[in-house]
């Protein structure tokens, strides 16, 4: 998902010109994760944060490189996002001094009576709203210190590298220069992903697998290329959404707002039926397991229960119309619910 390369320069904590938003900054970056890591490193202190379980890997093995300690909350059942109360309960006991609260499969909705809790419980706490997901925008009423976006592989915007947030004023942040090798990257993507696959305790070793710096696209070349490219992207999925809505039964869909990122349903059998369409010759994913007992002790029965269940149904560019059609005649025949 990255572009690689030797030259790199130190990623800019402020784009020229950039509209504020609530005192709030833009930083652009060549990955999200990148901006993650700078965030972390930068608070100079190693309190401990709160992750859902059900978040992508990248980010708990980032805050391992940034030697910052975290734990991982189970999800709601009722909304597939961190479950709040366990949040909650978690930062009345103990000093936690970060929460990154993720958009599960793109759901837009943001807590933010919640966020307003939590900052009376610790008005230090950092909050990042993690809208890696979500559709990209440029300016947020989100109260969270910074909010995330990605244009790497597989967002709704997919440029096949890149990272930009909204970073509220005041809050510590400097670009930190990493040496970067990119074979580092890809042993620890099949590092982790085997992990995942087979259910084993997930062993990290540090490397120069996260790059930090590199030839930033201008602000202004890189916004308007977000902005064609979501018109595109929308128009592709709202095409195909209506194919997968209408032709699936509609007990195992889930609600719309699931839907932005890929078109995601929970069927009994979902070995099976993402077995048939593998041997097909089609695809689909199968996100996001949980972590809890991966990267860290313990289990996140929601999660756990949410990722045995959930397939995740291409919807972008990388699917047509014809493919979309043969994925449903497979699961209408074999699905169970």
């Amino acid at each position: 998902m990255d572009n690689y390369g030797e030259s790199f320069r130190p990623a800019p904590t402020c784009i020229n010109n950039c509209q504020t938003t609530r005192k709030m900054q833009t930083i652009q970056a060549p990955r999200a994760s990148a901006i993650l890591y700078n965030l972390l490193v930068s608070q100079r202190q190693a309190k401990l944060w709160l992750l859902p379980a059900n978040i992508c890997p990248i980010v708990p093995v980032t805050f391992l490189k940034a030697k910052t300690p975290f734990e991982f909350v189970d999800i709601s059942p009722e909304n597939f996002h961190m479950d709040l109360n366990q949040a909650e309960a978690r930062m009345e006991k103990r000093d936690v001094g970060g929460l990154f609260y993720a958009h599960t499969y793109g759901d837009e909705s943001t807590p933010e009576e919640f966020f307003a809790r939590a900052k009376t419980l610790n008005p230090e706490l950092l909050i990042v709203d993690d809208r890696c997901l979500c559709i990209p925008t440029f300016e947020t009423n989100s109260s969270a210190d910074l909010v995330l976006f990605s244009t790497g592989y597989a967002k709704v915007v997919e440029l096949n590298s890149g990272g930009y947030a909204l970073l509220r004023e005041g809050v510590d942040y400097e670009p930190v220069p990493l040496k970067f090798d990119p074979v580092r990257h890809e042993e620890l993507e099949r590092s982790y992903k085997a992990a995942v696959q087979n259910r084993t305790r997930f062993d990290y070793r540090d490397a120069d697998w996260l790059q930090t710096v590199s030839e930033l696209s201008d602000w202004k070349i890189y916004r308007r290329m977000i902005e064609v490219g979501l018109e595109v992207s929308l128009l592709q999925r709202r095409m195909l959404n209506a194919i997968y809505a209408s032709r699936l039964p509609a007990e195992i869909q889930l609600p719309p707002q699931y839907r932005t990122w890929r078109f995601n349903i929970r069927v009994m059998n979902k070995q099976e039926v993402m077995k048939e369409i593998f041997d097909s010759g089609l695809f689909a994913s199968s996100h996001y397991a949980s972590l809890a007992g991966i990267m860290s002790d313990g289990h996140a029965h929601h999660a756990e229960a949410l990722a045995k269940e959930a397939v995740n149904l291409f919807n972008d560019h990388h699917f047509t119309a014809e493919m979309a059609e043969r994925v449903c005649e497979i699961i209408v025949k074999m699905a169970k619910w």
